[in-house]
């Protein structure tokens, strides 16, 4: 009968082990969740993904839309003056 506990219950070098193992998943989960929620790491992540898109854009093609912001302003600021010159 004695055998039998034993046998049934773990040892307890066997708990020790699987509390520490517990441990280190509850911290990494614990220190994952406060870098997802920090302010201050979603701010660098958000400037690193607007960095790394701003490096992937041709130049061609950014001055190429540049150059039609520029016109774009322009042509309204020129068309805004000419609507107050015939209101006057």
């Amino acid at each position: 009968m004695a055998d039998a506990e034993t046998e049934s219950k773990p040892d307890q070098d066997t708990l020790i082990a699987d509390i520490d193992r517990t441990r280190t998943e509850l911290a990494r989960t614990i220190d994952a969740i406060s870098d997802r929620v920090s302010p201050k790491r979603n701010v660098e992540r958000a400037t690193e993904q607007l960095r790394e898109r701003a490096s992937r854009i041709d130049p061609v093609m950014a001055g190429a839309a540049a150059a039609a912001v520029v016109v774009g302003v322009t042509v309204l600021l020129l068309l805004r003056r000419r609507g107050r010159r015939r209101r006057s």
